[in-house]
């Protein structure tokens, strides 16, 4: 019994040091362009494939244990939070995979069948919640939210809620938005700064 707080002084010492060696998310990136991003976090054990094919803006959080395979291209607008556990993938294979069985690291004419690729872009000052696939050919307008655990495909417009698998429209980010704006006025302008821009941001 004398050894447990011992061991427990251990394990808290241990945690302690992981976290500030390779789990610390800390200000300051670069892009793919070689450009600073210095507001942008990016967790590092978040897995980016084909990191050239990644358009990154900056003011980004990316959290920890996400999967970003950006082989036919992937943006993340300025104001982004991607929060943990969070899949975006520019191509799926796994349908070619099935069709193809053991001739598919062939290439017949005219591609593999049922090979998806496309880009995704996810606009500013978007959420992103836990355990979500954003999968290829995706389209993010800003100021959207998408509910955990949300598998995402096509077109979604700016300040839409995304929720479900497959997910759809599910409300309005503005309705909440207008509530805080209510009771925080101050924060108006800032708000309008980015919201009211038709611009990408």
């Amino acid at each position: 019994m004398a050894l447990l707080p011992l061991r427990a002084w251990t394990n808290r010492a241990r945690r302690w040091l992981w976290h500030r060696l390779f789990f610390r998310i800390v200000f300051g990136e670069r892009a793919a362009d070689g450009r600073l991003l210095p507001l942008t976090r990016l967790s590092p054990t978040t897995c980016i494939e084909h990191e050239d094919q990644l358009q990154l803006a900056d003011n980004v959080f990316i959290g920890h244990f996400n999967f970003i395979e950006a082989s036919h291209g992937v943006r993340i607008d300025a104001g982004v939070q991607i929060t943990n556990y969070v899949s975006i993938v520019s191509h799926s294979s796994h349908r070619s995979l099935r069709l193809m069985g053991d001739a598919y690291g062939e290439v017949p004419e005219g591609g593999r069948p049922g090979f998806v690729a496309g880009p995704v872009h996810i606009g500013g000052f978007s959420f992103i919640g836990p355990h979500s696939v954003i999968e290829p050919n995706t389209t993010l307008g800003k100021g959207c939210l998408v509910l955990s655990h949300s598998r995402v495909r096509g077109d979604f417009p700016d300040f839409a809620v995304i929720g479900g698998a497959p997910a759809t429209v599910v409300g309005d980010t503005r309705d909440g938005d207008a509530v805080l704006l209510e009771r925080h006025p101050a924060w108006r302008p800032h708000y309008e700064a980015w919201a009211g821009r038709g611009e990408a941001c």
